[in-house]
């Protein structure tokens, strides 16, 4: 799939992955339904559920058999891209590249605080706008991605065969 489409197709999941609300009761199912797809299917990754804030206010986390604290930090940058752009750390990936510059370059922001790598998606609640990030660090980038939509349209009863991005 082309940039331009794979672009075209997160800003369709972001605009429909929407929350009516969203509650600690809600963060910890999606997180539930993350763990199991992931413990199913033998993937190694840590799982991150949290309200944006000041402090942040993590709702959901869990690291799996053969994570490392390496993959927390992952967690912790990719979920700061979504706190500052609204955006999924994939698409603003994708963005960069296909505008052949970097979040140094465009944006002054450095590699050790924000990682444009696939795994961290906005919460988007109706009437109240970006309020938290869901994200998992383990898998290669679009793999990343794509489980995290997958929950989402689970919790959200979305198709995920209409929204996935394709391998």
């Amino acid at each position: 799939m082309a940039l331009s489409e794979d672009l075209a197709l997160i800003a369709r999941q972001e605009a429909e992955l929407v929350f009516a609300a969203f509650d600690a009761e809600t963060a910890w199912r999606l997180g539930l339904s993350l763990r199991e797809l992931a413990v199913t299917r033998g993937h190694s990754i840590v799982i991150d559920v949290r309200r944006f804030g000041q402090p942040y206010h993590p709702l959901f986390y869990t690291a799996l058999t053969g994570t490392t604290p390496d993959n927390a930090r992952w967690v912790q940058r990719k979920s700061n891209v979504v706190a500052r752009f609204h955006r999924s750390s994939y698409q603003l990936g994708l963005y960069l590249r296909h505008n052949n510059t970097t979040l140094a370059e465009k944006y002054s922001l450095p590699d050790t605080d924000y990682a444009t790598h696939g795994g961290s998606f906005p919460i988007h609640v109706a009437g109240a706008g970006i309020i938290g990030s869901v994200t998992v660090s383990g898998l290669p980038q679009r793999e990343d991605h794509n489980l995290v939509v997958e929950a989402l349209c689970h919790e959200l009863q979305r198709d995920h065969a209409a929204l996935r991005l394709p391998d």
